[in-house]
């Protein structure tokens, strides 16, 4: 299913702009093993939003990975949800939604708190993610944000913020270093997590803390 998943991903950037990893090696590593660094991190039959999943990173590497877990594909660009819809029938991955809307509103509706873990891969520095991510996790699930090593002056920013506790979360996470190998050079990337104990404010939209 991962090669089928690399191959449709190829033909469908000749279309539009999914990724400009297009080389097996790179796909495999770069994308596929990248998404894969907190696999281990999501509870037996977790409800997880991917936001800002582009071209399905890392929803599709995880739902393959594990059928158990159910995923929400986020983005707001309609047509990388249309090849994420299209790539789930293809690969017969019933253990995915795909909803092309901005997280800064669906994160004030009925989605509000009702995952067990939000998710996001190189989309946007952590302290953006943070407000983003968090309203969707409720009370005893997980923010798990995917960063690269550099990610010390976006956690401390963050931290200095105090945006976990704002909007929910423990006042320091817990972090964890990748190598990934298999490329040209190792990769190094940091997973991030921070546990949801309280309820965010209902006050509280993003960008507006």
């Amino acid at each position: 299913k991962l090669g089928i998943y690399a191959r449709l991903l190829v033909e469908w950037n000749e279309k539009m702009n999914l990724t400009a990893i297009t080389d097996p090696v790179g796909i495999a590593v770069k994308h596929f093993a990248d998404s894969l660094i907190a696999v281990g991190d999501f509870p037996e039959g977790a409800r997880i939003i991917d936001v800002g999943c582009g071209g399905g990173f890392p929803t599709f590497p995880l739902a393959i990975v594990r059928p158990d877990l159910k995923i929400t594909a986020l983005d707001s660009t309609e047509k990388k949800i249309n090849f994420v819809k299209a790539t789930a029938r293809e690969l017969g991955l019933s253990n995915i939604t795909a909803i092309s809307d901005r997280a800064e509103a669906l994160g004030r509706g009925e989605m509000r708190e009702s995952f067990d873990a939000a998710t996001a891969r190189a989309v946007a520095a952590l302290p953006v993610l943070t407000e983003l991510c968090m309203p969707f996790v409720k009370v005893g699930g997980n923010f798990v944000a995917m960063k690269a090593l550099r990610a010390d002056e976006e956690l401390s920013d963050t931290l200095s913020e105090s945006l976990f506790e704002k909007l929910g979360g423990e006042k320091m996470p817990s972090t964890r270093f990748v190598s990934l190998l298999g490329g040209d050079e190792p990769l190094s990337r940091t997973v991030i997590i921070s546990k949801k104990i309280k309820k965010t404010e209902r006050s509280f939209f993003a960008g507006e803390i």
